[in-house]
C-alpha cells in the first residue's frame, strides 16, 4: 500500500467494482464534458464504467489499484491493468487500460502512486502500453514524465464518432 497526505493506494478486488465504476464514470465525464456529446458520454459510461464491467475484468485476470481519501476511504482514483488490446501490442506487453483520478486530486501524487503500483506488478513483462486521447495534453505530459513514448495511433469510437488516440509504451526491462 502507498500513502500520501490524506490518501492511500491499495490493490482492489472484485468487491471494489462499485467504487471503480463510480470513479470511472465521474472521471470520464470530467475529462470529456465539452469534448464529446453528452449522450455519447452517458452511453459510453453506461457500457464501459459499470460495476459488472469492472467485476468481469477483475475476475478474468485484470488487476486494479484504488486511491482512497481519508476520512472514510472515499474512492478518488484508480488504475487498471489488463491484457493488451492495442495496435502495436506484441508478446511480452501488458496494458494500462485506465489510470484515472478526480480532477481536484491532480498534482497530489496519487497518479504517481497509482503508476508505481502498476509498474511494480509488471514483473516478467517487457513493455507497459496505454492508449490516450490525442487531445489530452495534460495526460500525455504525465505519461511522458513516466517514461512512455509514442509507438502508434488508434481510432476510438465513442457514440458513433471516431477520435484519435495515441498508443504509448514504456519499457519495463533494462
Amino acid at each position: 500500500m502507498s500513502e500520501g497526505e490524506g490518501w492511500r493506494v491499495r490493490e482492489a478486488g472484485a468487491d471494489d467494482a462499485d467504487a471503480l465504476a463510480l470513479v470511472g464514470g465521474a472521471t470520464f465525464l470530467e475529462t470529456f464534458a465539452g469534448v464529446l456529446a453528452g449522450d455519447a458520454i452517458v452511453g459510453h459510461c453506461g457500457r464501459q464504467h459499470t460495476t459488472d464491467a469492472y467485476r468481469s475484468v477483475l475476475t478474468n485476470g485484470g488487476r486494479a489499484w484504488l486511491a482512497e481519501l481519508d476520512p472514510g476511504n472515499a474512492p478518488v482514483g484508480f488504475a487498471l491493468l489488463t491484457k493488451p488490446d492495442l495496435p502495436g501490442a506484441r508478446a511480452g506487453d501488458i496494458e494500462l487500460k485506465r489510470i484515472y483520478a478526480l480532477a481536484r486530486f491532480h498534482g497530489t501524487g496519487i497518479g504517481r502512486a497509482l503508476m508505481a503500483a502498476v509498474v511494480a506488478a509488471t514483473s516478467g513483462f517487457e513493455r507497459l502500453l496505454l492508449g490516450v486521447y490525442a487531445g489530452n495534453t495534460r495526460a500525455i505530459a504525465f505519461y511522458r514524465k513516466q517514461g512512455f513514448e509514442p509507438i502508434g495511433e488508434r481510432r476510438f469510437d465513442v457514440g458513433g464518432k471516431l477520435y484519435d488516440d495515441l498508443v504509448l509504451a514504456k519499457p519495463l526491462t533494462a
